[in-house]
């Protein structure tokens, strides 16, 4: 017959005064470079390392369980309109109208006017940076005429030339806009954006001179967007596309989207020294998500990134580990009156739980607990 391990000496009579020490507060999980460390465990205890049976039942009991373990990392945002950009002039003369902070410009609208001439919000990733005219190619061609497709003017192809159809079109725009007809967008009359904007601050005023160069006005996204600032340490829990959940100040939670990610060094200054942040842009994902956030100006709110997953895994309670006192852990299992230590491996720790494996441990089985 195999010789097993003793349990501790009065078990059947102290059990209940003294479990030995159990893992639970003094738990902490230090999540690093993919790896997990326990701190605080206070190694030894009244169990050997595995296979000893015990004549006492422990007060309290959970299941094993098998299910997908997250490690969800908690982190402060500030709701509002996301990433802030600025418009610059790239004319020289007088603002004889600018907008209003907080106004909302589409596609196709007057941004400003200098010399009483409207420069033009129109759709796109990439500035202007030269007149468009007739015979010039390039995606800046290609971008312009698929907005004129898109404010009603066509009659010619969309691609990366500027032919005298295109010349056209843009006649006729410009005849929509009070403009002289030229058939040419000079530089500094349009303004390219990702898509519609929030005038966020104006550098501007109506009747002021401005010169190439000077700033206009900042601008946002027209979506609730969320602004996290994390420490360079934490970079490892974001990722651009990622999705997150946020939950806003009355508890509702919203799925969200890592819209961007970036690096912002903070120069030293006075005493303070200098120090990296990480800055991430959370998008509100779906108009349900929009609608809620909506109903809220600026607020705090919390952001739940997903730095560890683990699926289809045996899982325990925290609590329900033990430390052996000869190293590695391990749990007590119950069966009808009798229960048994068994030696576990450790994984994620996660949402109160960790993961284990080892031989003997399965799903269903009880597992003891303290009070």
């Amino acid at each position: 017959m195999r010789d097993t391990p003793s349990p501790p000496a009065g078990r059947g009579t102290r059990r209940r005064r003294k479990r030995g020490r159990r893992i639970a507060a003094v738990l902490t999980v230090l999540a690093a470079g993919g790896a997990v460390a326990v701190a605080g465990l206070g190694l030894g205890g009244d169990a050997d390392a595995g296979g000893g049976e015990s004549d006492g039942l422990p007060p309290n009991t959970a299941k094993v369980t098998r299910q997908t373990l997250r490690d969800i990392q908690t982190a402060d945002g500030a709701l509002g309109h996301g990433t802030t950009s600025e418009v610059t002039s790239r004319v020289s003369g007088t603002f004889t109208a600018v907008p209003e902070s907080g106004q909302r410009i589409t596609r196709g609208q007057e941004l400003y006017a200098v010399d009483d001439k409207p420069v033009t919000l129109l759709y796109g990733s990439l500035p202007a940076y030269r007149a468009l005219k007739e015979g010039v190619e390039g995606p800046d061609v290609r971008q312009l005429e698929r907005n004129l497709r898109a404010l009603g003017h066509t009659g010619f192809t969309v691609d990366d030339e500027f032919t005298d159809a295109t010349a056209e079109a843009v006649k006729a725009w410009q005849e929509d806009l009070g403009l002289e007809e030229t058939g040419v967008v000079d530089l500094g009359r349009v303004v390219f954006t990702p898509a519609a904007i929030r005038v966020d601050g104006l550098e501007a005023a109506k009747g002021g001179a401005v010169q190439m160069g000077g700033k206009v006005l900042s601008y946002t996204g027209i979506a609730k967007a969320v602004t996290v600032e994390l420490e360079s340490s934490d970079l490892r829990l974001v990722k651009k596309g990622e999705t997150v959940t946020v939950v806003l100040p009355d508890g509702t939670r919203v799925p969200g989207r890592v819209e961007s990610v970036s690096t912002v060094i903070q120069p030293a200054g006075g005493q303070e020294e200098a120090s990296t942040k990480v800055v991430v842009v959370v998008a509100l994902s779906g108009a349900k998500a929009q609608q809620a956030a909506g109903r809220l100006g600026s607020a705090s709110v919390d952001v739940e990134f997903v730095s560890g997953t683990r699926k289809d895994v045996l899982t325990v309670p925290v609590a329900a580990l033990l430390a052996f006192s000869g190293g590695g852990f391990g749990v007590e299992v119950v069966s009808g009156t009798t229960s048994t230590y068994l030696p576990v491996t450790t994984g994620l720790f996660a949402e109160g739980r960790v993961e284990i494996s080892g031989q003997g441990v399965t799903a269903g089985a009880i597992v003891g607990m303290p009070k």
